[in-house]
């Protein structure tokens, strides 16, 4: 499986972006801060924190005996760039082109 393949996989979960919307709230935080916010099992919410850790979505590092979680936007800027801006770039090209002309044509 490819990094993008894991990323698409991570994010085609609600539960999973919505622990990736806590986490770009409030950076940092605990298993047990992110599942008070949630309706599932601490298993649920480990397992989901477990794929996102795997798609590199979330960093985690230990604070005494806590380990708080981290949202690593990187691999969804590349998705971006890679999936999404390359088909959007022609037609906001041909927007500003088209205003342009429109602007010059006054």
């Amino acid at each position: 499986m490819t990094d993008d393949d894991l990323v698409f996989k991570a994010l085609a979960d609600p539960s999973r972006r919505l622990l990736l919307d806590r986490l770009f709230e409030r950076d940092g935080r605990s298993l047990t801060d992110l599942e008070s916010e949630l309706t599932m099992t601490r298993f649920g919410v480990m397992k989901h924190l477990r794929l996102l850790e795997e798609a590199g979505l979330v960093l985690t590092r230990k604070s005494g005996r806590e380990k708080l979680h981290f949202l690593n936007p990187v691999p969804i800027r590349l998705v971006h760039d890679r999936w999404i801006d390359k088909y959007t770039e022609p037609h906001v090209c041909a927007l500003v082109e088209l205003k342009r002309e429109l602007e010059n044509d006054t």
